[in-house]
């Protein structure tokens, strides 16, 4: 096990100091939730234009439900479980790391940036796949790019990133099991 938090370490490293300042603003704004608004307004057109009312209605709850526990489940690793303090605090790491995000957390296992932009990916390109040929790719490839943004700025270990990813798959798979259950018992029916 001690091996394995070496390599994260020395990974994470790598991965931090790979960045420049050049660079430094594009990172910021992918790592900044509020920035994505636009994003999940337009996913949110798309759920009212394919599902109905009532649809958007459903998709809404099972979101906030989906980030919710994605949030909540991640605080319980982090600050219950392993308390594992994030690479902007751990001695042997936070002087040799790039920092540049706003602020930094105690502990950091696991990521729920990860955990929920992943769960929200396959949530949103599962149920809208039949409709938007390249949503799916689309939505993975951004959450990729948002999760990769928390090594970026200094707060997050590549493990803490590949953990709060797959509990954000299984999070979003079974938010999609939910929504088209849902959806079949209590949606409407949408001429597109």
């Amino acid at each position: 096990m001690e091996e394995l938090i070496e390599l994260d370490k020395d990974l994470f490293l790598f991965l931090n100091n790979l960045g420049s300042s050049s660079w430094d603003w594009f990172w910021l704004f992918m790592t900044e939730k509020l920035y994505q608004i636009p994003l999940y307004v337009i996913l949110l057109f798309f759920f009212y234009k394919y599902f109905g009312i009532r649809g958007t209605i459903i998709t809404l709850v099972i979101v906030a439900a989906l980030i919710a526990a994605s949030d909540q489940l991640s605080n319980l690793f982090k600050n219950v479980l392993f308390m594992r303090p994030r690479p902007c605090r751990a001695d042997g790491v936070a002087e040799f790391a790039r920092f540049i995000a706003e602020r930094c957390g105690r502990h950091g296992y696991f990521s729920a940036h990860a955990a929920s932009s992943m769960a929200l990916a396959f949530f949103t390109g599962l149920a809208l796949q039949k409709r938007l040929k390249y949503i799916f790719p689309f939505m993975v490839v951004w959450s990729i790019v948002v999760s990769y943004s928390r090594i970026y700025v200094g707060v997050h270990y590549p493990g803490d990133i590949i953990t709060g990813m797959a509990i954000g798959i299984l999070l979003g798979f079974g938010a999609y099991k939910l929504h088209t259950f849902l959806i079949m018992k209590y949606g409407e029916t949408v001429k597109v």
